[in-house]
């Protein structure tokens, strides 16, 4: 097939190598501008960019894949199919009629659950069991079209959003190829310029969930949630934005800010409500528990604002924290 890929992030690095090895002729790699350059680290990753510059496949960036030039482009290839994973802008009627089967999308959840921007995330935090992978024909609307091909996996109890996030688009290499191979079969003979029709299950509208892009405040641990909930807040919120807490180390400063990266959950923990939020007594010396909701977490892994990534005992030793000390919101 003569296809288009459209993708930026690296969720579709995977299914974009898979189908060049399979000996598709990539017309064109579509990525998202890279954004102004804000601090000396250098510019974010580009993925998708760095995967087509290394194979040497031709690069475009268009502000606006909708506007009129964009289209007018787009059409020039007559490509048979766009292939879309991780792009970041909604593709209209126009842009979808630009090839002659339209596109499949790549999404990173079990649809019509979760459709938006974060759907690996929400299904970590929501406490699901069972994630997956699902390939639809694209419509105008957000992850709505019609499901041709669909893999699920069961999510780890230790698993963070970015591990989960890499076996999904692994996972999906074999559901995007059966979808393009679906979509060729279907389609074979569909004439150029007419109306396209659309191939797979049709969503359950009753079933739809949201998953809108994760936001810092989000990232904010209330301690007067059960232990498994800010387990699963810790998981999900990494490698952005990451948990965090606010620390009272000293009552004559601030209160420091903290990233929480790893903690044990322990619901059984009996812990009396005026400890919720407050360094526990344990029997280890070493062991740093925080008081929650319903149990306990025993915090593992933490990197105070504007220092490295550290054991929590090495913390609570080096500012000299004791039983009773406060883990808080920041408004508190």
């Amino acid at each position: 097939m003569n296809i288009i890929l459209m993708g930026t992030g690296p969720f579709a690095v995977p299914s974009f190598e898979a189908i060049r090895t399979a000996g598709h002729s990539i017309l064109v790699v579509i990525t998202r501008p890279m954004p102004p350059v804000k601090s000396r680290g250098g510019p974010p990753p580009a993925p998708v960019r760095d995967w087509a510059t290394d194979n040497g496949l031709p690069v475009w960036s268009p502000p606006s894949i909708n506007d009129d030039d964009s289209i007018e482009k787009l059409a020039q290839w007559k490509a048979d199919l766009m292939v879309v994973c991780d792009y970041g802008q909604i593709l209209r009627p126009a842009a979808l009629a630009t090839t002659r089967w339209g596109g499949i999308n790549l999404h990173g959840s079990l649809l019509p659950a979760y459709r938006g921007a974060a759907p690996v995330q929400r299904a970590l935090l929501s406490g699901d069991e069972v994630t997956g992978v699902s390939v639809i024909h694209m419509t105008p609307r957000l992850d709505g079209g019609p499901i041709v091909a669909m893999a699920q996996t069961t999510i780890t109890p230790t698993e963070t959003s970015g591990e989960l996030e890499e076996r999904l688009s692994a996972i999906g290499v074999d559901a995007t190829l059966q979808a393009i191979d679906t979509i060729g079969s279907n389609l074979a003979d569909h004439a150029w310029g007419e109306p396209i029709p659309l191939i797979g299950q049709p969503q359950d509208p009753a079933l739809v969930s949201k998953a809108p892009r994760l936001s810092k405040a989000e990232a904010e641990i209330d301690w007067s949630k059960s232990a498994g909930e800010i387990d699963r807040l810790v998981r999900g919120m990494q490698p952005w934005p990451v948990a965090f807490t606010m620390v009272g180390v000293q009552p004559s400063k601030p209160p420091i800010r903290v990233a929480i990266k790893r903690v044990k959950p322990d619901e059984t923990a009996n812990v009396p409500a005026d400890q919720v939020g407050r360094l526990l007594a344990t029997e280890s010396k070493h062991e740093v528990a925080v008081g929650c909701g319903r149990g306990r977490v025993v915090i593992e892994r933490l990197q105070p604002a504007g220092k490295k990534d550290m054991d929590a005992s090495e913390f609570v030793r080096g500012h000299r924290l004791d039983p009773g000390d406060r883990f808080a919101c920041a408004a508190d």
